[in-house]
């Protein structure tokens, strides 16, 4: 049985028709214009239908998005990139579509994706943090996708590790996002670059460029540049830390990183891992985790969508 998959991001949307093995077996993509809602609308029913004019059998469609989405998988509570506030998306799209349909978080998605066919498909309790502009998470407990009361659960990026600490566009102060994220990243480079010493190889890059990106730390810490080390070590420690509270209540068997900095690998496993250790609580008396790099990456958010939505028609 074949599901199709589509994931709305910023500036496109992609979609899919998966398999029941997570296999990609057809793919569309489409840049699209997040300040115009309908038209979104309007794409998102174009390719289903696109997908669906194969000679596959399509159970369903699922579609993921960033934002708060309820507890049904239907409504839209908020999306920071699309004026979307309580739109009943699911319900529009099956008014125009021949097939049973849900919504999901597209951090939910992705590591449901990496929980049946990627990194935790041996493990039933799992957390995903993807490390990108900001930080996304989902969490996987006993073999359930974690969604909350309300559907808006597992914002992993906007659990507070300091108090009081930098402002976030969530509207609160000290969340994980500000230290562990590709931009907290960014942010770390310039202080080294500014403080000269072991920044200085960051310092001439910017000199210059004009500015840090993300793919000049990339690229100095593949040649082992000290102050792009440096910089990722901070990240991890605060990326560590966090995963110590979040173990210390969910227990999870597995922690998976995904998004572009998780290409570090090793690099920024080593650093999250002894963060871990010294913030756990009790420490050798409690299991201790696995920790992993994403194996999905760019496809995760579609094949995981799919196989929501597989499951959802399954159980009509």
């Amino acid at each position: 049985m074949h599901a199709i998959g589509i994931d709305i991001g910023g500036t496109k949307i992609a979609g899919a028709v998966v398999d029941e093995l997570g296999t990609i077996v057809r793919e569309d993509r489409v840049p699209t214009d997040a300040s115009r809602p309908e038209e979104i609308e309007n794409a998102v029913v174009a390719m289903i239908r696109r997908l669906s004019e194969g000679p596959e059998e399509i159970a369903g469609a699922g579609v993921a998005a960033a934002g708060f989405i309820d507890a049904a998988q239907s409504t839209v509570y908020y999306a920071p990139n699309i004026n979307w506030r309580h739109e009943p998306f699911r319900d529009k799209l099956e008014a125009r579509l021949d097939l049973p349909v849900i919504i999901e978080n597209d951090a939910n998605a992705a590591g449901w994706a990496e929980f049946r066919y990627g990194a935790g498909r041996l493990v039933s309790d799992m957390v995903v943090l993807t490390i990108g502009t900001g930080v996304g998470g989902a969490i996987v407990s006993n073999d359930r996708l974690f969604r909350g009361g309300f559907g808006a659960g597992a914002e992993i990026g906007h659990m507070r590790v300091v108090p009081g600490g930098l402002p976030c566009g969530c509207g609160a102060h000290g969340c994980i996002e500000q230290y562990g994220s590709g931009r907290a990243l960014q942010r770390m480079a310039n202080e080294l670059a500014d403080a000269g010493g072991i920044g200085q190889g960051l310092a001439d890059v910017r000199a210059r460029t004009g500015a840090l990106t993300g793919a000049d730390i990339s690229a100095l810490i593949g040649v082992g540049d000290p102050g792009a080390l440096a910089a990722l070590r901070q990240l991890g420690d605060w990326l560590g830390q966090a995963c110590a509270s979040l173990g210390a209540i969910l227990d999870p068997q597995l922690f998976v990183f995904g998004g572009g900095v998780a290409q570090a690998g090793e690099l920024l496993l080593e650093p999250i891992r002894l963060a871990y250790l010294e913030n756990l609580p009790a420490r050798g008396f409690h299991p201790e985790p696995e920790f992993a790099i994403a194996e999905l990456v760019n496809d995760a958010g579609v094949v995981g969508a799919a196989d929501l939505a597989r499951l959802h028609a399954s159980s009509l």
